[in-house]
């Protein structure tokens, strides 16, 4: 079976070994990809596991596990990495995490930052990234402006009014 994190390797040597604890994540983006295969697979425990000491008090076990049941979880796209190198202390993930839920196809757009404490990396928190508002670029057409339809009357009686 190819890994849920999208990698294109097959899961047994991609993101099993690592949420089985069989060998550790090397960077910040191993154990990002680890961590979406455990909520697409279900394996609640990685998820609570891989979250660093100091912040899985704050983890509502029922209500990831629940998240993780109801979502079919379609891919992962690593956007970009920052630090998080086998070297590093700290590295940021901003990714964008593809399911549907309850018949709604969502994207979860986040900048996750981790952690390595005593050789093993951990993840520490994650900001969502909120889709920009909309700019409308066509110049806005007031009510006395000529229609655009061409008709020669004004907005307000022609077109406008359609509206």
């Amino acid at each position: 079976m190819k890994c849920p994190c999208t990698s294109g390797e097959d899961y047994s040597a991609c993101c099993e070994p690592i949420i089985q604890q069989k060998k550790p994540a090397a960077t910040a983006e191993q154990l990002m990809r680890s961590r979406y295969s455990a909520y697409a697979l279900g394996h609640v425990d990685w998820i609570i596991e891989s979250q660093s000491p100091d912040g899985r008090q704050f983890v509502d076990r029922n209500a990831t596990e629940q998240w993780s049941k109801r979502a079919k979880w379609h891919k992962l796209e690593v956007v970009s990495v920052q630090d998080g190198g086998v070297d590093d202390a700290e590295g940021f993930v901003d990714f964008k995490a593809y399911y549907t839920i309850a018949g709604e196809d969502i994207t979860h757009h986040e900048v996750a930052s981790f952690r390595k404490e005593d050789g093993a990396w951990y993840f520490v928190d994650g900001i969502e990234v909120k889709p920009r508002p909309f700019k409308h670029l066509a110049p806005k057409i007031g009510p006395n402006d000529p229609c655009t339809c061409g008709s020669g009357k004004k907005y307000k009686k022609c077109c406008g009014k359609l509206v």
